[in-house]
């Protein structure tokens, strides 16, 4: 039975991938960091207890900042193929939190290569790079395209990136970078721009929130499914030569469009809600990201299997359906809960 390690294990993409690992057969351990609060909901349907026979999900104890803990978990684990997808992954905020962005991100990154090289491990290594590591740079972008970041996260990323081109070079490690292009789905952080649209959506349908405030509408981005991403992670590892591949669907729109389907699948005309708060704007604008994933698509075999619209449908109606659980359960503290968070967002 193959053995994974997993950075960034209860995020979005990592809670995919832990369900495509464990659906191929594979022993899934997962890097989770100490909270006070849990922050395991998109895991919790996987989890077994691990006294029970047959568990092959585990979550363990680690950081990316603490070199010691990551190889003292790759020595006991000994994994197969190891995912890092674990960073602060939040553009804008990378604005206001640049340190620890890049602690994370890059020397997270390259912690986590010295563990393998330090642990003589033979194994398989994916870095989740980035779409915003291209920036500036015109559309559309492939594995050629020069870098141009225009954000901490971005700059931090590109270091990730180019030190795993670096180990790989220098000690013949099996590592492939996946340049991935937004993907979205129902598990996207609220704070994301498309959950907190495709959320809001759902709280003006349901009488629960007034008015959305944006950034800038006219920022364009080549969206994609979440799971069909983590289906492309895999397939990078199962190659014979490792290498870096673009990934996204090659079909742009802006997020203004992104808003006026995501209202109008909820019949709602979306310009009576939406507002646009120039503190959303970004130091630094990315304008304009479309992937050509003509190499993964040739090499990878791999195709994305859902559309802009069925996406985007897909993330409202999960929404909807949130929103009227929490609703049965009490209309008032979920009132309370919507007004407060506004305030963060």
């Amino acid at each position: 039975m193959k053995k994974a390690f997993l950075t960034g294990a209860t995020g979005q993409d990592g809670s995919y991938l832990t369900e495509f690992l464990l659906a191929k057969g594979c022993e899934v351990h997962g890097l989770k960091r100490r909270s006070s609060s849990f922050n395991t909901d998109r895991l919790d349907h996987l989890y077994r207890d691990f006294h029970e026979s047959g568990a092959r999900f585990f979550l363990h104890y680690a950081d990316l900042t603490d070199g010691g803990s990551l190889v003292k978990l790759l020595y006991d684990i000994r994994p197969d193929e190891i995912y890092n997808l674990a960073a602060q992954s939040h553009v804008k905020v990378s604005f206001e939190v640049p340190e620890y962005t890049a602690d994370v991100a890059a020397g997270g990154t390259l912690r986590l290569l010295e563990a393998v090289r330090l642990t003589g491990l033979r194994c398989r290594f994916y870095q989740a790079s980035s779409s915003e590591m291209f920036g500036s740079a015109p559309p559309p972008q492939n594995e050629t395209t020069p870098f141009h970041p225009r954000s901490p996260y971005a700059c931090a990323k590109l270091f990730g990136h180019t030190i795993t081109v670096n180990y790989r070079e220098s000690y013949g490690l099996h590592a492939s970078s996946g340049i991935l292009f937004n993907h979205e789905s129902p598990r996207r952080g609220e704070t994301f721009v498309t959950r907190k649209i495709t959320r809001a959506v759902a709280h003006i349908k349901r009488g629960v929130q007034d008015k959305l405030y944006l950034g800038n509408l006219d920022a364009r981005r080549d969206w994609g499914y979440a799971p069909d991403y983590v289906r492309a992670m895999w397939q990078m590892l199962q190659q014979d030569q490792p290498g870096d591949y673009v990934v996204g669907t090659g079909e742009a729109h802006t997020v203004r469009e992104f808003v006026e389907l995501a209202f109008a699948c909820a019949d709602l005309d979306w310009k009576e809600f939406v507002e646009v708060d120039p503190r959303y704007f970004r130091p630094a604008e990315v304008d304009y990201l479309l992937a050509d994933a003509s190499k993964a698509r040739r090499a990878l075999g791999w195709e994305p299997s859902v559309t802009f619209a069925d996406l985007v449908r897909i993330m409202v109606d999960a929404d909807l359906r949130e929103i009227d659980a929490k609703l049965r359960g009490g209309e008032e503290a979920l009132r309370t809960a919507v007004h407060s968070e506004g305030r963060n967002m």
